[in-house]
């Protein structure tokens, strides 16, 4: 499976430009998901503007965290069968995106994901996903 994971608001908090502080619960999912078999792909707004390596710096987050990443804002894999830009993935994980749970730890900007509400939902559809094929 692959799940397409958004970092600002979802895995930290808003305070781009710089790395937020980390939402509880995202790397602890993240490497649950990884070790059920998922194929994690950042996929941010983030980019490595001139002035400053914003995703580079994101990468670099995560990988610290112990979280290798499948792909970077693309699906490694789609390059076969398209040429679309949009990363394919079998799930999407954003704070933005309409229907996602989210939590304001105190301490937060803004809202942001609430990976304790998504977690485990998450990795039976991983588990489930690799018993049907």
């Amino acid at each position: 499976m692959y799940i397409c994971i958004d970092f600002d608001g979802t895995i930290v908090d808003h305070a781009f430009p710089e790395i937020g502080k980390p939402n509880p619960h995202a790397i602890y999912w993240m490497k649950e998901w990884q070790k059920a078999g998922a194929q994690l792909i950042l996929f941010t707004m983030r980019s490595d503007a001139p002035e400053r390596g914003h995703l580079t710096e994101a990468v670099a987050y995560l990988k610290s965290n112990g979280i290798e990443l499948f792909g970077i804002n693309t699906n490694p894999t789609q390059d076969i069968w398209t040429t679309s830009p949009k990363a394919y993935g079998h799930l999407y994980v954003d704070d933005a995106a309409f229907g996602c749970p989210t939590h304001q730890p105190s301490d937060f900007n803004r809202p942001a994901v609430n990976w304790q509400a998504i977690g485990e939902d998450i990795e039976h559809m991983i588990i489930s996903s690799q018993e049907s094929n």
